[in-house]
């Protein structure tokens, strides 16, 4: 045990990677799904957080390096390496928490909706798309999870999405995207803000914008104005009127924006 959580304390997360364990809950029996490395299971694993997890990845030479990290920190009969797509890599009831992490929010979807049956033990989904998390937060929205917590994190020059979701209680309906925002109007010039964009935004980060909330959406912004120019030297309608979309979303997250208080802008 002492030199497992030497291993533990000698392994290096990413600032991303350690607020997504922070999110895993103790005596977990978790599962890594796009594992690489598998640096979340054997740091939760060493750190004694979690009882048990399964490191999971579609490629071959992940694999391989996750076997090699489970096996020099002595955790093999703890984490279990397997090869597979997404989910299909577990056993029906083994886990309760699993983590998707480094992907876009399209094949995070896909990978949720081919899991089936295999997601009822699962209380907890600990989660993070590069791109497309409005995607992700309506599949949460249609289906029996709820949203529990939301952050930006800034690394590397990159802005992260982390979403952490968790099964609604038996017998009780779902809290949806509209309920979770409820009651959090963000100043009486903005009274509502349309579903679409809670979706694109996260319901819960406009109720407690950060700094790096802000800063996310200053350089989606100028990426989207960048796209507009694009499609605006364009002469087909189908691009003029694309740009016609994007101008008027634009000028709705401008107002959202604007709304926030002072303090936070």
């Amino acid at each position: 045990m002492t030199d497992t959580k030497a291993n533990a304390s000698n392994l290096k997360l990413s600032r991303r990677l350690t607020a997504l364990a922070e999110w895993v809950p103790d005596g977990a029996r978790f599962a890594d799904i796009g594992t690489d490395h598998a640096l979340l299971p054997v740091y939760l694993a060493s750190s004694g957080r979690i009882r048990s997890a399964v490191a999971g990845d579609v490629h071959l030479g992940p694999v391989e390096a996750a076997r090699r990290q489970v096996a020099s920190a002595g955790l093999q009969d703890t984490i279990s390496v397997r090869n597979g797509d997404g989910l299909s890599v577990l056993q029906p009831g083994e886990v309760d928490t699993v983590c998707i992490a480094g992907m876009g929010g399209s094949l995070m979807i896909r990978l949720l909706e081919d899991a089936g049956s295999l997601l009822d033990s699962v209380q907890t989904l600990v989660l993070s798309p590069h791109v497309a998390e409005d995607q992700v937060r309506n599949w949460l929205n249609r289906h029996d999870f709820v949203l529990a917590k939301e952050r930006i994190l800034y690394e590397d020059g990159e802005y992260y999405t982390l979403l952490l979701a968790e099964r609604a209680e038996k017998g009780k309906a779902p809290e949806r995207i509209a309920d979770l925002y409820r009651g959090t109007d963000l100043s009486p010039c903005c009274p509502r803000v349309p579903e679409e964009l809670m979706l694109a935004m996260g319901p819960l980060l406009l109720r407690s914008p950060s700094e790096e909330f802000l800063g996310k959406w200053e350089q989606e912004l100028a990426k989207r104005e960048k796209i507009i120019g694009q499609l605006r030297k364009s002469s087909t309608r189908e691009a003029a009127e694309k740009a016609k979309e994007w101008e008027t979303l634009n000028a709705r997250i401008r107002e959202v924006l604007a709304c926030l208080p002072e303090e936070k802008r």
